[in-house]
């Protein structure tokens, strides 16, 4: 017999992309070579012919080969073959008069099956089709919120908050969640007999989803609640101040505790997760705690030297002196004017680019062809 883990491509020899006549032409092949008439001094053939046959048992049925398929890709062949092994060697859904409990080979119930940590076939079942239904008036945690936030260049470096507008799915605060309007009689849901939950069946699995009628809540008003129409949530908008750290960059995040969607029926709220997108300055840019802010000089200033202002980023004025014979692109640094993140301060980094007019008058034209003349040039 196949191990628990067996891959019934593997045990056939064969591609997952091979098609059915491939994989019966492989099946007739390995099954004369291995059936036990044939090989009756091994005893260990008779056990190959029945890992063979096993395997051919699901990928030669259409419909079983892609209920196989579907728990390759989840990386549960172990939970498949233990599944299929437990019920029969068939997991097709037991019609009237199969018999047996609920688990037995006549009627498995694929939420017994481990798989691998990733609990009952019925959960891993629940995550990929929506979430599994907990029952009628089960506590919920509130969802998660993600966002993504602009912030401006400066409010990122130096701190500071940003107001955020959250659209939110939460509890009706009329109803707190039952959808009934206040004083409604409130009878079981007859569509899941108060469960919150139904079950229906594909190829052989059972998947349970919340009730359609009762939304999972497993009872029914008699009137609904006009403040969510019954259904027991309702959309707000909520303004909140974020926090931002000083030195925040582009993809940083912070979580903010019971900011997300409010619970349900009693269930803790949710966080809001901010991701922060910082927008570009006009005239600073960043390198790590280094801020970097280009500012330009005449070609006088350049030549002769000459003391400058620049503005820091918190828009106190310092004076740096620009020697003569300063080239352009040369870049001088300002101690302790950058970024403060964790202790730790940058520098406030100044590249000095030189400027030329585009036109000039009668005079300055021939006060610079007199000093250009003076300097070995000809015009």
């Amino acid at each position: 017999m196949a191990p628990t883990n067996a891959d019934f491509y593997a045990v056939l020899g064969v591609s997952s992309t091979a098609t059915a006549d491939e994989i019966k032409k492989q099946y007739r092949r390995l099954a004369k070579k291995y059936h036990p008439d044939s090989n009756k001094s091994d005893p260990k053939s008779a056990d190959r012919f029945k890992e063979i046959s096993e395997a051919y048992s699901v990928l030669g049925d259409e419909a079983k080969r892609k209920q196989f398929d579907d728990m390759r890709k989840f990386g549960s062949v172990g939970g498949f073959t233990e599944a299929w092994r437990n019920a029969g060697g068939s997991a097709r859904r037991p019609g009237p008069g199969a018999g047996g409990p609920p688990g037995s080979a006549g009627n498995p119930r694929f939420d017994d099956f481990d798989i691998g940590g990733l609990g009952g076939l019925g959960d891993l079942f629940g995550s990929v089709f929506g979430g599994r239904a907990k029952g009628p008036r089960s506590s919920e945690r509130g969802q998660d919120v993600e966002l993504t936030v602009e912030i401006p260049f400066r409010t990122a470096a130096t701190g500071g908050k940003v107001p955020v507008e959250l659209d939110l799915v939460e509890e009706c605060p009329v109803c707190k969640g039952s959808g009934g309007a206040p004083g409604a009689q409130v009878k079981l849901c007859g569509e899941c007999n108060g469960r919150g939950t139904i079950s229906f069946g594909q190829g052989g699995f059972a998947v349970n989803r919340p009730c359609p009628a009762c939304l999972g809540r497993g009872t029914i008003p008699s009137e609904k609640c006009g403040g969510c129409n019954g259904a027991g949530q309702v959309r707000s908008r909520r303004k909140v101040n974020i926090t931002v750290p000083s030195g925040a960059e582009s993809g940083s995040r912070v979580r903010l505790k019971e900011q997300g969607s409010r619970g349900q029926n009693g269930g803790p709220t949710g966080d809001l997760i901010i991701t922060f997108q910082v927008l570009p300055d006009r005239a600073y840019t960043r390198d790590g705690l280094d801020l970097v802010l280009g500012v330009p000089i005449n070609i006088a200033q350049a030549t002769l030297g000459s003391k400058i202002q620049v503005k820091t980023l918190d828009g106190t004025r310092v004076a740096l002196r620009i020697p003569g014979g300063t080239p352009s692109g040369k870049r001088f640094r300002v101690r302790g004017q950058g970024i403060e993140k964790d202790g730790k301060r940058g520098d406030l980094l100044v590249d000095v680019q030189i400027t030329v007019p585009e036109t000039l008058n009668e005079e300055q034209e021939k006060l610079m062809r007199e000093f250009a003349e003076a300097g070995g040039l000809k015009f």
